[in-house]
Parts: structure tokens; sequence; C-alpha cells
């Protein structure tokens, strides 16, 4: 089954298109990685999945129900995670999860044994200390967990490892691999490495398109015997000079013959406004 459909989904600001038709299918349990440059549109698609923004045009399908502009009621198969969480910082770890809990009405014995739960998956099982001397690496985890309090069908994470550590990511890529086993993730972020690591599937999106989606498994080995073509919007010569596996066919156009060097190539093309009009 599927747990999220965006269909023909468009947004404009004013004159600048920053959704140009994005389609996008999401399957149960899997995690999903929603790639591109910060400004790509991500966190924008994100506000319409929740229903806090109007898109323009399309429609989203959460669990089968219809997302709409202001109505909440497709959240209750919701956990989000912010980049940024705010929490109550005179609370602790455990105060807070259980606020979580009284708020969704939740009994006290399955609150206490969610709490524990989650505070064990998360690794943050014996920290008493207050919420504001937690790191941002524990803010992101305790995040993850109230995220997870209700246990959610849809779990989306807003760029989760954007501001972490090489120990805080690693951390909180295995808190989201395990998370796999309970819910559906999407996650936002313009890191291909988080992606390759954990996901099953993925999109690329780029100047308001998805240029390239599908399982991680057939992007790495799709046309290895075959190959990729590039429109490089005249951008060849850079490009060969900074990736090799990369041979001229055109002004405009490259062979790729690494397929593997595949996402790295479309990383440094969105960083650097190269926009890929076709592959």
């Amino acid at each position: 089954m599927n747990i999220l459909e965006i269909k023909n989904l468009k947004k404009a600001f004013a004159e600048k298109e920053v959704l140009k038709g994005v389609d996008l299918t999401v399957s149960s349990n899997t995690i999903y990685g929603f790639v591109g440059k910060n400004g790509a549109g991500k966190t924008t698609t994100m506000k319409m999945i929740l229903g806090l923004m109007k898109s323009d045009e399309g429609k989203i399908f959460v669990n089968g129900k219809e997302v709409k502009y202001g109505d909440n009621e497709t959240n209750r198969y919701i956990g989000y995670l912010p980049d940024v969480p705010e929490f109550y910082n005179y609370m602790n770890a455990r105060e807070y999860l259980k606020l979580c809990g009284e708020i969704s009405k939740m009994k006290s014995d399955d609150i206490k044994k969610r709490t524990d739960e989650l505070l064990e998956k998360v690794g943050l099982a014996g920290e008493k200390k207050k919420i504001k001397g937690y790191s941002r690496g524990m803010k992101q985890r305790l995040g993850v967990a109230a995220a997870l309090f209700s246990r959610p069908k849809l779990l989306i994470c807003d760029e989760p490892t954007s501001a972490l550590d090489p120990i805080g990511r690693k951390e909180l890529l295995e808190i989201l691999l395990e998370a796999k086993k309970e819910t559906t993730i999407i996650f936002s972020t313009h890191i291909l490495s988080d992606v390759e690591k954990i996901c099953d599937e993925m999109a690329f999106l780029n100047d308001g398109k998805i240029v390239l989606s599908g399982k991680i498994s057939d992007i790495k080995n799709k046309n290895r015997k075959n190959r990729y073509i590039i429109d490089s919007d005249g951008h060849n010569d850079e490009l060969i000079g900074v990736f090799e596996g990369l041979r001229k066919i055109s002004d405009d156009e490259l062979e790729l013959i690494d397929v593997t060097k595949l996402s790295n190539i479309l990383e440094y093309m969105s960083n650097n406004d190269i926009k890929p009009l076709k592959i």
C-alpha cells in the first residue's frame, strides 16, 4: 500500500515557480529520501503534506485520504520532525514525552511504557538533565521520539542531519533505520551519502521538478550495460574537469560511463545551479 501519494503538485510565490508538477509515491514501511539543494522546494512540499500550506494545483493523499489545507484530519497519521525542533527546555526527556502522551490522550500506563521504549530506542534512557543542556544531536533524537510517540503511519523529517557532526549523523540515521520497522519515513536532505546509507527509494528535486526517482538499488544498477546521457546546460567542460567518467557528446550533452557517480554529479549540479534538463 502507498502511504503517501503526490499528484501534479504546483506552487508559486509571486512570479517564482517553486514546484512545477511534482509527482511522488511512497510505499509503506520504507525510507524515502527527498533530495535537493536548499531552496529546491522540499520544505514547501512537506508543509503541503501537513496541510499547512495551500497548493496552487495538484493533490496529496496520506493513507488514502486527501490532504486539505487548514484541515488537520490526515495529520493523525503523521509524525513530524522539523529541522530545528523546539521543546520546553525546563523539562527533561521523560517529562516531555509524558506531555506528548497526555496531549494524545493516552492512558498513564501506556504513556510510561511508550516513554520507556522510545527513550531506550533513541539512546536517552538514562538522561536526567534538562533539555536546555542538550546538544543538537540529543535534541534531534528526542525529536524523533516525540514524533514517533503516537505510532504514526508516516514520519516526516525535514533536513534531520544537516547541522549534526558525523557521530550525531550516524546515530540519527541508525535510529531512523530502526524506526522503519514500525512506520514509513520520508526525509528531506541535500546530503546524498545519507540517502545511500538508509533509503529504499529516493527522488531528486531540481528547479521544481523531479529529475530522478526510484529505488536506490535500481538507480545504482540501471543502465550499467547502457549509458546515461546528461544535459549539462552548457557546462560540459566544468563537469568533465570535476568528474572522471564523463564523455562529451555535444555542446550540451555528456555521456556518463561510470553510473555509480551519478548521485555525486547531480548533487554538484544542484549545488552550483546547473539544471539537468534531462537525464
